[in-house]
């Protein structure tokens, strides 16, 4: 099987990480499947919202350890036997040209990107949860950093990530510990956006993602970009392109729509156009 499995289920994508029996550490081909399932979900017009979780008992769990205690870098080796990591230059280039091009994806996907945290979610593991745009976990998940534990620095993001999520002081303590906390103090400190009984999960994640996918999507995308690129604007060239963005959708045909849909008090139909 796939160590990456990919689902289409209109509208939505759906990738799941499939290495159970190793907590769906990283491998080789799960790595490269991601980026490239994240590519054709952005560019698929049927696509709205794309979805991540993982199967089995975790959500993932970063680097493989097993490669770790041999020496062999962070990735487990793909169905070819590939490994990397035997020197530094060769780890450097198994973040930046491997486990970095899936962060790197998601900063051009304009889609909404959900991470769906089923199970354990540790280190790099946890980097790939909080690079996604929302996260909705079962409430029996346990998350850590981790790295420091293992004489490591945060390699796939969590850095940047983390403090803008629950601020610096917070980041640094959970990194600078790798302490786990429960769900409920992840959501306490706004690491994830919603806690749900485990069993529940699955719909609850659905539920979110039907409704952001029966928002008109252009503008769904926009806003999407106007967020994140009013983190690293000053006021005035925000402002400048929201009122870009305003000029676009006041023209279209979903707008329109909306309108009326709410003149008629009825759910408006939003086709992207």
């Amino acid at each position: 099987m796939s160590d990456l499995i990919y689902e289409k289920k209109e509208p939505f994508a759906i990738l799941k990480l499939n290495r159970p029996e190793s907590l769906n550490a990283f491998s080789v081909s799960m790595l490269k499947g991601w980026a490239e399932a994240l590519q054709d979900a952005q560019k698929d017009p049927e696509i709205r919202v794309i979805i991540v979780t993982g199967t089995g008992k975790a959500f993932c769990a970063g680097g493989d350890v097993k490669t770790m205690l041999a020496g062999k870098g962070f990735v487990a080796g793909d169905d070819k036997g590939e490994h990397w990591g035997e020197l530094a230059l060769d780890r450097k280039n198994a973040l930046w040209k491997l486990v970095h091009q899936v962060p790197l994806t998601l900063e051009q996907v304009d889609k909404p990107v959900i991470a769906s945290i089923n199970g354990v979610a540790v280190g790099a593991g946890l980097d790939m949860a909080l690079m996604c745009d929302l996260r909705i976990a079962a409430d029996n998940v346990k998350l850590s950093a981790g790295y420091v534990k293992v004489g490591l620095v945060p390699g796939d993001g969590g850095a940047y990530f983390l403090p803008r999520l629950v601020g610096t002081a917070k980041a640094l303590e959970l990194l600078w510990t790798g302490d786990f906390i429960d769900a409920k103090e992840a959501e306490r400190i706004g690491l994830v956006n919603k806690v749900v009984p485990a069993e529940q999960l699955e719909q609850a994640t659905m539920e979110l993602a039907q409704k952001i996918a029966d928002a008109p999507p252009i503008c769904v995308q926009m806003i999407k970009r106007a967020v994140y690129q009013g983190l690293k604007m000053d006021l005035r060239a925000a402002l400048d392109l929201i009122s870009s963005q305003m000029a676009i959708v006041t023209e279209m045909q979903d707008h329109r729509e909306g309108v009326l849909a709410l003149k008629e008090k009825r759910k408006p139909v939003f086709k992207g156009r």
